[in-house]
């Protein structure tokens, strides 16, 4: 596959949606996770222990998250805004990352202004920041497939061999 996403949240407030955000990300293939304004640790939610074969990278502000940005990477918000894309129309980019808001507040002003795109989910009112990156996630994956895109995903054995 060519090409790569990463996913993270400014300001999240709930820890366990950065463990589920991250046990999401590595079910549909993301190369990393970040978080921006907060530090995280290990994640009771994440039984999957993505940490193992996911990294997560923290930033302190969206400026340091933006200078390290990889070449020719798209800053994607995914934000409840006139001017974001329907996710049903939205052609992901090769490379993007997704950047998500706090649960209370969306993204902030500094964060918009910094987005090179902008997804919109379906729906009026905003959804927990988890759902919301794995829905978004899980369009990436959908629409890569069905342009004949080999994907390689990765597997997770059980106790007993069962995936």
């Amino acid at each position: 596959m060519r090409g790569y996403f990463g996913i993270g949240i400014e300001n999240g407030k709930a820890e366990v949606n950065l463990g589920t955000l991250w046990r999401s990300a590595h079910i549909f293939g993301a190369a990393f996770i970040f978080t921006v304004g907060r530090r995280y640790k290990q994640q009771s939610s994440d039984v999957k222990k993505s940490w193992k074969s996911v990294p997560l990278f923290n930033f302190m502000t969206i400026t340091e998250l933006k200078s390290h940005l990889p070449f020719e990477c798209l800053l994607v918000g995914v934000e409840l805004i006139s001017c974001a894309e329907e996710i049903e129309t939205f052609t992901h980019p090769e490379r993007a990352i997704y950047l998500l808001g706090s649960e209370d507040h969306g993204l902030s002003r500094t964060a918009a202004n910094n987005c090179h795109r902008f997804i919109r989910l379906p729906g009026n009112d905003c959804l927990n920041v988890a759902v919301a990156g794995s829905i978004a996630m899980y369009d990436r994956l959908r629409q890569w497939k069905s342009n004949g895109k080999r994907i390689d995903l990765p597997t997770w054995q059980g106790k007993n061999g069962q995936g």
